[in-house]
């Protein structure tokens, strides 16, 4: 006989529709899958084998065919050995009146018939909406993941039998309730504050711009100087995210399988700090089946790259894409995927190899050149795109152990999210809604400068030798200063402000 059952595997951050037909024929017992399936789906004949004998269900001693349409696509994973049970019970008549045919089927198996939670659950549940298909059958394990899809029908099932249970009598079963999303307003839960920097007074208001205009920001400074505490403090002076941007995280955290499924939806901005040895696929995404990476992890988050310059060279280039375009495509001989990477880079560095240059009290044991050296691992064409470069002084004793409160993380977020609302109302029905995304038209009408202003920027750009892209980024840093003061206006007093960020502009080891 012959079934047939839907199910979806994923292609990106889509699902992509699966046809898994089962045919159960008399000859030499055997099991086969074609439609161009990987090792994981292959080996499924075992699993399913063991599941259903597990089950209390009699495996069929027959030539059992199963294909996966469309069969020019590759199929990966684990998540189609549930409907390929299922079908190969309907097809050997083990379960009269079964109804399934307006239903999507995922799920991966144990030996013992127990159903497996899956990876992608969001993004396929999405896109089979999309589709029109609105009745899903998936792991009790992926429920809180499932239940913040709005219009899907969804149930659960624990185990095989569990799932045969329903295709018989889907009456006794009820679909999961819809959740409504709550973000974590508590900056506490990244367990770090502002509160706990001592100091950097200049190095805060900085990281405040930063963040207030969703500018990339660097700091150099020298080791200890409080330089990742203050990375870290990031994301709690960021505004919490929306139920947009939260299913937008997930969706990528699912599909690369990091997702907590205990709580089903990312409520927290990402703070992502790959290690300086990772490589050029681990931070923009690859892998045979091309995979997301850091920077797509890092996606309405912060992606921190500390001692930028010990990383690779051709690793940090990789990063121009995403930075200027907020997406990275991950091209791969089997697949070309698109994945979103619209975060905020902040980096740190030492100011010279010893990390002493610029020091008080410490001497510093390299040459010019050494300098030089160091600080031009980081290419002209990366340093423009990140808007603030800040110098970041050590602390002194009588800072570190002085008794004056901090400013806390949640004041200086307050003011971060009335500067953003003002540019969410400014950029309504744009692509970007912070300043740094202002395409030409925006700063022309946006970033008007006075003549005092304009007089500041051009001897800017003539006695620094800025590049054009180095001078945009400069208007949008003083655009975003204006904001935060609460003026229309780009006043020169900001523009002299936005200058002073451009530390590597300066050539401060000449």
């Amino acid at each position: 006989m012959l079934s047939k059952i839907k199910s979806y595997t994923l292609e990106g951050l889509a699902g992509l529709g699966v046809d898994i037909e089962i045919d159960i024929n008399t000859g030499l017992p055997g099991y086969e899958t074609v439609g161009l399936p990987d090792a994981a789906v292959k080996e499924s004949r075992e699993r399913v084998r063991a599941a259903i004998k597990n089950s209390g269900f009699k495996y069929p001693a027959k030539r059992i065919t199963v294909n996966l349409a469309p069969a020019d696509s590759k199929k990966e994973g684990a998540l189609f050995d549930l409907p390929i049970a299922l079908g190969i019970l309907i097809a050997s008549d083990q379960l009269g009146g079964a109804r399934y045919s307006d239903l999507s089927v995922l799920g991966e198996l144990s030996l013992d018939g127990s159903v497996r939670p899956v990876n992608g659950i969001m993004p396929i549940l999405i896109s089979a909406l999309q589709e029109g298909r609105r009745r899903f059958l998936i792991p009790e394990g992926n429920e809180k993941e499932a239940s913040y899809v709005e219009g899907a029908e969804v149930y659960t099932v624990a185990s095989l039998k569990e799932a045969c249970r329903f295709l018989c009598d889907r009456a006794a079963f009820t679909p999961i309730a819809t959740k409504s999303f709550r973000p974590e307003s508590d900056v506490n839960k990244y367990g770090v504050d502002f509160a706990d920097v001592k100091g950097q007074f200049f190095a805060r208001r900085a990281i405040e711009i930063a963040v207030a205009g969703g500018h990339n920001i660097l700091m150099i400074g020298p080791p200890g100087a409080g330089k990742t505490l203050m990375a870290k403090c990031v994301p709690t002076i960021m505004p919490d995210m929306t139920f947009e941007e939260a299913i937008e995280v997930t969706k990528i955290h699912s599909v690369a399988g990091i997702l907590d499924q205990n709580k089903g939806i990312v409520t927290a901005r990402p703070f992502r700090a790959p290690h300086h040895t990772a490589t050029i696929p681990a931070l923009t995404g690859g892998g045979t089946f091309a995979r997301p990476g850091e920077v797509s992890l890092a996606h309405n988050g912060v992606l921190f790259l500390d001692e930028m310059p010990e990383y690779q060279r051709r690793t940090l280039e990789s990063l121009r894409q995403p930075l200027e375009d907020g997406v990275v495509t991950v091209a791969r001989a089997r697949v070309t995927t698109e994945y979103p990477a619209r975060f905020m880079l902040v980096a740190g560095m030492n100011p010279c190899p010893c990390g002493n240059f610029g020091s008080p009290d410490r001497e510093c044991r390299c040459t010019p050149s050494e300098i030089r050296r160091y600080v031009n691992k980081l290419s002209g064409p990366l340093l423009d795109r990140i808007d603030l470069h800040v110098e970041v002084d050590g602390v002194s004793y009588d800072e570190l152990q002085g008794e004056t409160p901090a400013e806390s993380s949640a004041e200086i977020k307050a003011r971060v999210e009335k500067a953003r609302a003002v540019q969410r109302e400014r950029y309504a029905g744009k692509k970007y809604f912070t300043n740094s995304g202002m395409d030409s038209a925006d700063m022309r009408k946006y970033c008007k400068l006075s003549r005092e202003g304009d007089d500041i920027l051009r001897e800017a750009y003539e006695r620094l030798n800025l590049t054009a892209r180095a001078s945009t980024r400069i208007l949008k840093v003083a655009r975003t200063i204006a904001d935060l003061a609460g003026d229309a206006d780009i006043k020169p007093e900001y523009v002299a402000e936005a200058v002073q960020y451009r530390s590597l502009d300066r050539k401060y080891w000449e």
